[in-house]
């Protein structure tokens, strides 16, 4: 029998799903932001879906349920952990997993409405590294002092961190990787980006006053952590400080970060049995809540990226239809 935070999750889904909450009118003044959360189904293979919130706990799919961008990039296209990000021009950019191995592209993609997307391509983001074994779950952060884009993900390198070859999965000792790019058509030669000591995957990025949080997901396998820490830098770059003690329970991946009211939001996917979407808050970003009890998500929501958007990219949404 499933347990009560499981059934309640799965109950507040359904609703969600039955009953979307109304788009807003004209005449209405409601003044709470619009948010938006991007996703994936299955293994990623029909592309990217959206999912909205007046109030960052229940969620709406968009579309009907059908992905708004089909995968393109990649001899076996898939596109998982999509993660967007809007630019000072007020275009969203788009990032994600193409493939488990290789070919190590990362898809790219650009869109001014989220409706209507620009020609895919893939970013080549371990060349000189013939003995890497993937590039997983990118992540988009713009540094407004350097007027720059980065693009962080993570990758196994056998042997090159021999301290923890044994505590991964499937022989996997990740560690993070960047680049970055002023247009998306010139890139940075690929440097790394985190090591905390331990085999590292899922990194975002969250900007509090002068401070950036990187919170990580620690994918130490042996002994069992797989749960989410934090680091803190002066840049998006870092130096990165020590990792904080685990902030969620085991087994959860995929975090997202953002602030809604006098809290810290972060969103993951507690990815073993039971699975569920779920989400912790925070005042202060070191004393933290559950709050995976009051969240609702569409049905089969997979690791995405929450961020603000306008009203009227949502109403643009909301009156398309995938085809």
């Amino acid at each position: 029998m499933p347990s009560a935070r499981v059934t309640t999750v799965i109950a507040m889904a359904a609703l969600a799903a039955c009953c979307p909450p109304a788009p807003a009118t004209p005449a209405e003044t409601d003044n709470r932001p619009w948010y938006l959360f991007t996703s994936f189904r299955g293994n990623g293979e029909d592309g990217l879906h959206l999912a909205y919130s007046r109030d960052g706990y229940a969620w709406a799919e968009l579309g009907g349920g059908k992905p708004f961008l089909a995968p393109k990039v990649g001899p076996k296209p898939l596109m998982r952990d999509p993660c967007l990000a809007r630019g000072p021009d007020g275009a969203f950019h788009m990032v994600w997993t193409t493939t488990w191995t290789t070919p190590m592209l990362i898809g790219y993609a650009s869109s001014k409405d989220l409706i209507r997307w620009s020609e895919q391509k893939g970013i080549p983001v371990m060349e000189g590294e013939p003995d890497a074994r993937n590039a997983w779950a990118p992540e988009l952060f713009y540094d407004e002092a350097r007027k720059r884009w980065l693009i962080f993900w993570s990758t196994t390198i056998p042997g090159r961190f021999p301290e923890t070859d044994a505590s991964g999965d499937g022989g996997h000792n990740h560690r993070m990787y960047y680049k970055t790019t002023p247009d998306f058509r010139t890139f940075s030669p690929t440097r790394l980006f985190y090591d905390g000591g331990f085999n590292v995957i899922d990194g975002t990025l969250l900007k509090v006053g002068k401070v950036y949080h990187l919170i990580v997901k620690d994918e130490t396998r042996n002994p069992v952590r797989k749960n989410l820490r934090i680091a803190t830098g002066p840049t998006p770059e870092g130096p990165w400080s020590k990792a904080s003690e685990p902030f969620t329970l085991s087994w959860v991946e995929g975090p997202s970060a953002i602030k809604i009211g006098g809290d810290y939001v972060v969103y993951f996917d507690h990815y073993a049995k039971p699975h569920y979407y779920g989400a912790v808050k925070s005042r202060d970003l070191a004393t933290w809540e559950d709050v995976s009890r009051e969240m609702s998500f569409p049905q089969g929501h997979r690791h995405g990226t929450v961020i603000e958007v306008s009203r009227e990219i949502v109403e643009g949404l909301l009156r398309h239809t995938p085809e």
